[in-house]
């Protein structure tokens, strides 16, 4: 997230999936070697954020994401999208997508599988508890879908890993959680070059 509380840049496209600037927000972790690996490649550094990258999955079953994060484009789905990550997409685990518009399950090289929620956050999130079993469930994002999640009371934990960087526009994540707005207690934080690791608990 950057300082001005923004997610992704302005002006989201296929071109630009993070928006205007919205890359930059990830300069730190592309570096990583954890990152590297998880996506098949090699070499990368070892530094503070290295142990955040790697437990960003630890004791995950099942991952929560939005249509948007999840890409293609707004109305119904063209046949040949199956996401920004190539045919061995890196979370290897059941990924529920919300979305407006119905799609088969799309299995994937890897382990992971693809499954397109229509009727809503709660069903979603249903799927994945079942998906996961006795692990966790991440919301990954965009940040409509984790607003969702956390304006009806069903997360946890937020993660935020804020970059010295403002994009003065775009998605903002901290916003539309209705009245009374979440209160969230700050349990860590982690500074790595160029990024500060913010754990929070959201109070009940």
């Amino acid at each position: 997230m950057s300082l001005d509380g923004y997610v992704a840049g302005p002006n989201q496209s296929v071109k630009d999936p993070l928006g205007v600037g919205g890359e930059a927000l990830h300069e730190w972790v592309i570096e990583l070697a954890a990152w590297k690996e998880q996506h098949g490649q090699k070499g990368g550094v070892v530094n503070a954020s290295s142990a955040i990258m790697e437990e960003m999955f630890e004791n995950v079953g099942a991952v929560i994401m939005g249509r948007n994060m999840f890409g293609g484009g707004p109305g119904p789905w063209k046949s040949d999208w199956k996401g920004w990550w190539g045919e061995n997409p890196p979370y290897h685990m059941p990924v529920f997508v919300l979305t407006h518009h119905a799609r088969d399950l799309l299995a994937m090289q890897g382990g992971t599988t693809f499954h397109f929620v229509t009727d809503g956050i709660e069903s979603a999130l249903n799927q994945a508890k079942r998906a996961a079993a006795a692990k966790d469930v991440l919301i990954m994002g965009g940040a409509n879908a984790i607003q969702q999640f956390l304006a009806a009371g069903l997360v946890d934990q937020v993660n935020i890993s804020m970059v010295p960087l403002m994009l003065g526009g775009g998605e903002r994540l901290l916003d539309n959680f209705g009245d009374p707005p979440p209160r969230f207690e700050q349990t860590r934080i982690v500074e790595g070059p160029g990024v500060v690791h913010l754990r929070y608990r959201v109070a009940r």
